[in-house]
């Protein structure tokens, strides 16, 4: 007697858990050739600031950690997609992408969360300085974390695209609320995944799929959310600054078509871009 094949159900992961849409609505995902794969959680903005509640929650926990154990978790996400690329390839292939951009564009994924595992405890050095001034005073400047960070990934690549974006954050000792591809979720779900099984903590990065037009708003606007990093079209910058200037937050934008394997799409001043300077005055001899 033939066996029906088990359908996946795939859920969003916020908190450290899996759930669907607080909403309960999904839309249909369709492969390269038209054909159905999977109905995708179709989050809410209700979903969103509980992934921003999820995220602030664990914030303290992860910007305690000394940033050599920080480094070691990022390492260890790189190693568990080494190991699952084989799935991942042949994810983003189903989904239209050539078997040659698919295997560059996990082989750099993994690259780069190794590449930024190795700033970790390094970034500090570059970043922060020991400032000269005219009175008995060690004077230092140091960084520290900013917070919440929403991330808005492109629709291509959309595993390299994201991790692009959520590494230089995390790594610092931000959270992220990360929204997936709109066109090609499913890799981020994988993800998920990973980092379920990985060595973060629960709500250190959210990843909720959906429409970019029902949740841009809130990223916007979201008093909770310190910082955005986004992949998006003029319209939705536009959309972004203005709901990011009502309520005082950065916004860091790359281009849709940047190119994503490029030196120019990593280095310590993207770590930068989220983290905070506090200068501290120390007398001397005290």
């Amino acid at each position: 007697m033939a066996r029906l094949p088990i359908a996946k159900t795939p859920k969003v992961y916020v908190g450290g858990a899996f759930i669907r849409s607080e909403s309960g609505r999904t839309h249909p995902l369709k492969d390269a050739r038209g054909a159905f794969f999977a109905n995708i959680p179709q989050c809410t903005r209700k979903d969103l600031r509980n992934a921003v509640e999820a995220a602030a929650k664990a914030g303290p926990g992860w910007a305690k950690r000394t940033p050599c154990n920080r480094g070691q978790i990022l390492y260890r996400l790189g190693e568990m997609i080494e190991a699952r690329s084989a799935e991942m390839i042949g994810a983003l292939v189903r989904f239209g992408a050539s078997r040659t951009a698919a295997a560059k564009g996990i082989a750099a994924s993994v690259d780069r969360l190794v590449y930024y595992a190795g700033w970790a405890d390094k970034y500090e050095q570059v970043l922060g300085s020991v400032n000269p001034v005219a009175s008995p005073h060690f004077n230092f400047t140091v960084t520290e974390p900013m917070g919440v960070v929403g991330v808005i990934a492109p629709d291509s690549p959309p595993l390299l695209g994201l991790v692009s974006l959520v590494a230089p954050a995390i790594v610092s000792g931000n959270t992220v609320v990360a929204l997936a591809s709109e066109a090609f979720p499913y890799p981020a779900i994988l993800l998920g995944e990973m980092l379920a099984a990985g060595d973060f903590p629960n709500g250190v990065v959210n990843i909720l799929t959906g429409f970019r037009r029902e949740l841009v708003p809130t990223f916007a606007t979201h008093a909770h959310l310190r910082a955005i990093s986004a992949a998006v079209g003029a319209k939705e910058r536009e959309l972004l600054r203005l709901g990011a200037a009502e309520s005082v937050k950065r916004t860091h934008f790359k281009e849709p078509g940047a190119d994503w394997l490029g030196d120019a799409a990593q280095g310590v001043y993207a770590i930068r871009d989220f983290v905070e300077f506090k200068t501290i005055w120390h007398p001397i001899g005290a």
